[in-house]
């Protein structure tokens, strides 16, 4: 990380250096306006060898790449990291108000995500398993990020893993990494990731509706999604635009919501209202401004990005751009451009980091003000393992304070990698991780004693260092047997292989429903009609859609079709042209099951042949 020892003529910056010079004499000096906080490290010691006799390691060590840090109250965190190789295997540590402890040595991820969807339940965005069944004789199938593990009480009570959700590999419908995942309920939750598999146009999302986890993705453009929060009833969403993207609009939203549709034909998606802000300077692409990194404290939302590295060609550079909105309010600037600013200078945002990206943000319950995770924007895309972490704090009006770098020259642990992840649950009380798979802490004395240790039977367990080291198999997905030897009870001194003993038992395939719907093809003939055509596993309604403006704009009448190739023709008028297709179902029969080692289970084949203007149409079932 370059040393940030530049400060301009710009005041706010003379004020930060005189404020990082402070802090550097000052050593763990507490933040006078914070209640007396301080950040220190607190990080925890490795979990218990599992070979007996061997002595636990005496001091802390790193818990590997840490993807995601959340809370649902102070004394109820949870991290999620890929494990050190070593000592810390891949999985879910949890925090009780007093420490970190290890939850499950099951459900890491390379670069998982948590969603907290109640004060005893959660999810992760976590690392398929090896296993899966090939797609070809060669070829694994990709497991970064790309399944779910659900986190709730069990029928003793306790905290298990209820639930593992993954998919086939490399169909069309298979699951992509996800980046992203929020709650508004137990029973409402959604997963984003990476734009849907070419040839087909949008951003793979998943609905939890309480029962069963749902496609829908987002259609009209494909964009990953990098961010997720509830605020105001709605999830809040934000994506990553590049110029390699196969449809980007001219001006694509920043940000957009997900909401409960009033009816079936409404579309859960539309805009957040931040596009009517100014984002962007002028001459500057959407594609210079990384994605909105998301945080909600108490009564409102901030969202903020720094310049996307490297930026493209030809456009102006961005700089730190932040906003934030109040509960029942607009959306109201913190830093970023202003109208008719001069080109001559640099944006505002980049006067005031002039060399930083933007890791992360975190809004401070009971405050006015965000922390800021930051890093050189030379080291952004690959941070420095042996940086110290760089932190400020903003307020709303667009203050900046508390820069520091941590942790303090003074401190004996000395750098423990760049900031990643951000999250403050209260007020003074704000936790970083670091690139290198340390934890940082705001808090104040008391607080830092475990003024509020949790007291709840569900973690009991956890709590009694007791993780959950069992994760159900995936539903829907045909393992593979491991030709591993079974451990040797015997007591004898050698043992003789034996193919007999390794040979796994035969095991009969689970039976699964077939789709309802399969090869679903639309094209537009004669330029006004819509023909779509399907294959029905049972006799069903069905009954097409389309919606524009939250209308529908034409539709077919609702038809009973027996079981086979079907088709729908519907006419549309060119100047009501929908934005979105929905198909309306319902099976009369029940649908036929299959075992899940076939290779067509879990997938609907589509293709989709229009002209250009209905290339972002979307189509749900």
């Amino acid at each position: 990380m370059k040393t940030r020892a530049s400060c301009g003529a710009v005041a706010v910056l003379l004020a930060l250096c005189a404020l990082a010079a402070i802090a550097t004499s000052a050593g763990a000096a507490p933040l006078g306006d914070d209640g007396g906080a301080e950040w220190q490290v607190e990080q925890p010691l490795p979990p218990p060898p599992e070979m007996p006799g061997v002595e636990p390691a005496p001091t802390p060590v790193s818990l590997g790449p840490i993807g995601d840090v959340e809370f649902y109250a102070p004394n109820r965190g949870a991290l999620i990291t890929a494990g050190n190789g070593g000592s810390v295997k891949a999985g879910v540590w949890f925090y009780d108000g007093t420490r970190w402890r290890e939850l499950s040595n099951q459900c890491g991820a390379t670069d998982g995500r948590i969603a907290w969807a109640g004060p005893d339940e959660f999810w992760t965005v976590s690392d398929g398993r090896a296993g899966q069944a090939l797609a070809s004789g060669t070829e694994r199938p990709p497991v970064a990020d790309n399944t779910l593990c659900h986190f709730a009480p069990g029928p003793n009570g306790n905290l298990e893993i209820v639930g593992s959700y993954a998919s086939v590999p490399f169909q069309g419908n298979s699951y992509q990494a996800m980046h992203a995942a929020a709650c508004l309920s137990a029973s409402d939750c959604w997963f984003a990731g990476d734009e849907l598999p070419a040839p087909q146009i949008g951003s793979f999302m998943l609905h939890w509706n309480g029962a069963t986890l749902e496609p829908s993705p987002y259609l009209p453009e494909g964009h990953p999604v990098e961010d997720m929060r509830g605020f105001e009833g709605a999830l809040f969403w934000s994506w990553r635009l590049r110029s390699t993207d196969r449809l980007l609009s001219a001006r694509p939203p920043a940000l957009l919501r997900i909401k409960t549709p009033a009816s079936a034909e409404e579309s859960p998606f539309e805009s957040a209202g931040i596009e009517n802000r100014l984002l962007y300077s002028p001459n500057e692409f959407s594609t210079a401004l990384d994605y909105l990194h998301l945080s909600v404290g108490g009564d409102s939302i901030w969202a903020g990005a720094g310049a996307q590295v490297p930026g493209p060609a030809g456009s102006r550079q961005a700089g730190v751009t932040i906003e934030r909105k109040l509960e029942g309010g607009e959306w109201t600037r913190v830093l970023g451009p202003v109208e008719e600013e001069s080109e001559a200078q640099a944006p505002p945002g980049q006067q005031v980091f002039p060399e930083d990206g933007l890791d992360g943000i975190a809004a401070e319950p009971g405050t006015n003000s965000a922390w800021l995770a930051l890093d050189s924007e030379e080291d952004i895309n690959a941070p420095n393992r042996l940086a110290r972490a760089l932190v400020a704090r903003i307020g709303s009006e667009g203050a900046v304070s508390d820069r520091l770098e941590l942790p303090l020259l003074e401190d004996p642990h000395g750098a423990l990698g760049a900031a990643q992840r951000i999250v403050c649950p209260a007020t003074h009380d704000c936790w970083v991780s670091t690139v290198d798979g340390w934890m940082l802490h705001l808090a104040t004395p008391l607080e830092r004693e475990g003024s509020s240790p949790l007291s709840d039977s569900v973690f009991a367990r956890i709590q009694a260092e007791e993780p959950i080291t069992f994760r159900p198999a995936d539903a829907g997905v045909p393992q593979e047997p491991v030709d591993e030897l079974p451990e040797d009870n015997s007591g004898e001194a050698s043992f003789t292989r034996n193919e007999e003993v390794i040979k796994p038992p035969p095991v009969e395939p689970a039976q699964v429903p077939v789709a309802l719907l399969t090869h679903v093809r639309a094209r537009v003939v004669h330029r006004t009609t819509l023909v779509l055509s399907f294959h029905l596993a049972v006799k069903a309604t069905v009954r097409l859609l389309a919606v524009r403006h939250k209308k529908v704009v034409a539709h077919t009448a609702k038809q009973t079709l027996r079981r086979g190739n079907r088709s729908l023709t519907l006419k549309l008028n060119p100047r009501r042209w929908p934005e979105h297709l929905k198909l309306q179902t319902h099976a009369l029969a029940p649908l036929p099951t299959q075992p899940t080692t076939s290779p067509n289970i879990n997938s609907v084949s589509t293709s989709f042949v229009a002209p250009s203007r209905l290339l972002s149409t979307g189509l749900s079932f």
